[in-house]
């Protein structure tokens, strides 16, 4: 795989952002205020929507609802969601690297370490040699780490690379700046499972750029599915390899961009989460 394929690594995804009033990057307003009208019909349709949430949620008020009725066995409709989440606990355990370990040995433990493992691979981390190190140890089979290692090695520390993105050349981000890279995973499939190997989906969107008065590139949002082959070792779920692919992408609102201040702001105070299905 090329670094290009790392997940997280927004190489051709492409969202619709409203700029903000007020360009973060010192240039001039990229848009007027909304005209009073068009808040107006903005404020309407809100009120029309929940008017009309409400009165589904409450239509038939029994039991014998069809939005409350499951059915199982031969009938049309399944028992559950196939996409709800289990509740089940996902690990007890995390790394010195705090990458969450000891999955279950069971599809739902195979999902819940590729959720992870995506956080894992797109994280700033990635961008420093011993972190690196650390991640791709922990979350690769010894033969894929072994066989990795060198090749990640070179790509995130090619000097053009890292130019690139905006990075110095130790993989730090310049003074004034903050570097973000964050994937948020949005669900996951199994697609093949046997004892010891299983193939698991993983969409999710990324955030990645640079969050500063200075930046040349903006933190943006982009939408991948990686595929991610894993083997049972070591009485955990490990990577084999994987493959990643752009999208499903949704219609990107008409929401104005928050200012690098903010941004900023938001990536410092946020934490992430431990993943689970």
């Amino acid at each position: 795989m090329s670094l290009g394929d790392e997940p997280g690594y927004p190489e051709t995804g492409h969202t619709r952002t409203r700029l903000p009033e007020s360009d973060p990057y010192g240039g001039a307003s990229r848009r007027g205020g909304r005209s009073s009208s068009r808040s107006l019909v903005t404020v309407v349709g809100v009120v029309v929507l929940l008017i009309a949430a409400i009165a589904f949620a409450n239509r038939g008020g029994g039991g014998d609802s069809p939005a409350a009725k499951t059915t199982g066995g031969n009938g049309s409709r399944p028992g559950t969601s196939s996409t709800a989440a289990s509740g089940t606990r996902p690990v007890e355990t995390k790394s010195t690297e705090g990458i969450p370990t000891g999955f279950a040995h069971s599809e739902q433990g195979a999902q819940s370490a590729a959720a992870n493992y995506s956080v894992a691979l797109g994280s700033t981390d990635m961008f420093v040699t011993a972190r690196r190190h650390a991640i791709v140890d922990t979350i690769y089979s010894p033969d894929a780490a072994a066989s990795r290692q060198a090749g990640l090695d070179n790509a995130y520390s090619s000097a053009k690379f890292l130019t690139n993105i905006g990075l110095n050349k130790d993989g730090s981000a310049p003074a004034g700046q903050t570097f973000v890279s964050r994937v948020v995973p949005v669900g996951t499939k199994v697609t093949m499972f046997s004892t010891d190997t299983a193939t698991v989906e993983v969409w999710y969107t990324s955030l990645f750029g640079l969050s500063g008065a200075a930046s040349t590139n903006p933190v943006t949002e982009s939408w991948y599915t990686t595929s991610y082959e894993l083997t049972w070792a070591d009485n955990d779920w490990k990577i084999t390899d994987f493959q990643q692919k752009d999208g499903p992408v949704p219609v990107g609102r008409d929401q104005q961009a928050s200012t690098a201040d903010d941004m900023t702001r938001a990536v410092e105070e946020f934490g992430g989460f431990t993943y689970a299905r």
